[in-house]
């Protein structure tokens, strides 16, 4: 059966041409389009799609705000479609409950490749996820009596990497990171170019601690969150970042997971903590054995509470992760590392 696609836009040559896009995907069929937010509400009683494609900036109830009334109404996830002119609503578009967003291909009359295999793997993937849910907090404190037994003694850094559904966990992941931190976070969450300085921004303002965008050659400090900026693949060597622009790909995406968890591994040994999240695809195995191989700590998201489990479950199936944890236990176990764990020489 087809994955049923609902496309949102008030540029009829957008609508088309997402249309036409998706319409090529064996898997994906578009069975309606709105030109705007209200009309688009009918549309989605009526046909009942199983996803939808939503331009961010629309005259009249734009993006947001037929976001919202789309998430009040209706289970059914929506990717975004925006540009860099709306970086800051698309952030924002996620924490309200957009699954992803795809950025708008920038030559209309050639589209490439790399928005079609994007659109394409978002929407099967998305398209094939459940809601997640919560544990309770006496399963959590069970489940975390049991993994505290293995933490490392001592933590240096903390690696975290993340891809769909990222940007919304790790703005609830943030919020657990105490003022207390004394040891450098490093994050790679895929995103494009421009997109991540904005959500680094926003990450910021919701933060005890103080989270930057990386740039090259920054010299890691104490109590600092680095987000990998989009299109550069980023290293950690001798106590600086490292960025990389004109590397291919990997796993079809730049920033990579696996380049920081291997730098990072090779940096820090035993006292390296790195955290796999939400994301389909399997970046960050590779890196994740690279860390247990060198007596790494590593922590995997449950699937009931990933967006997309396909980064956690390759970890996962790959024997490599010490502890599989709801995201909440995540930032209950971070606390524990901070609090507990951290290195005091860099007290």
């Amino acid at each position: 059966m087809s994955i049923k696609v609902l496309v949102i836009d008030d540029s009829a040559f957008m609508r088309k041409i997402i249309s036409d896009t998706i319409n090529k995907i064996s898997e994906c069929e578009v069975v309606g389009i709105a030109r705007d937010g209200e009309s688009s509400l009918p549309q989605i009683r009526k046909l009942k799609p199983d996803i939808i494609t939503l331009d961010i900036e629309m005259p009249g109830m734009n993006g947001l705000e037929t976001l919202k009334k789309i998430k009040a109404e209706f289970d059914i996830p929506v990717i975004m479609l925006s540009s860099h002119s709306g970086e800051e609503m698309t952030i924002a578009s996620l924490e309200i409950g957009a699954m992803d967003f795809i950025e708008k291909p920038e030559n209309l009359f050639s589209i490439s490749s790399d928005f079609e295999s994007e659109l394409k793997q978002k929407l099967t993937s998305i398209s094939a996820t459940k809601p997640t849910k919560q544990r309770t907090p006496s399963e959590n404190r069970q489940k975390r009596r049991i993994q505290n037994r293995n933490l490392p003694s001592s933590v240096k850094a903390i690696v975290i990497g993340a891809s769909t559904g990222g940007p919304r966990a790790l703005m609830r992941l943030i919020k657990y990171i105490p003022s207390s931190l004394k040891i450098p976070i490093v994050i790679v969450q895929h995103m494009p170019s421009g997109f991540t300085l904005s959500f680094s921004k926003r990450l910021n303002q919701e933060a005890n601690v103080n989270v930057v965008e990386a740039r090259d050659n920054m010299i890691l400090k104490g109590g600092t969150v680095y987000i990998a900026p989009g299109d550069y693949h980023l290293r950690i060597k001798s106590g600086r970042i490292k960025l990389t622009e004109d590397e291919a790909k990997i796993h079809g995406v730049r920033p990579a997971v696996d380049y920081l968890f291997e730098s990072a591994s090779v940096e820090y040994g035993e006292n390296l903590v790195a955290i796999i999240l939400t994301g389909m695809g399997n970046d960050g195995t590779i890196g994740m054995k690279k860390i247990k191989a060198l007596k790494g700590y590593t922590i995997a998201q449950d699937e009931e509470t990933s967006v997309v489990f396909g980064m956690p479950r390759r970890a996962i199936e790959s024997g490599v992760v010490d502890s599989i944890l709801s995201l909440d236990e995540i930032g209950d176990q971070l606390n524990v590392l901070i609090e507990e764990k951290q290195w005091k020489q860099n007290s």
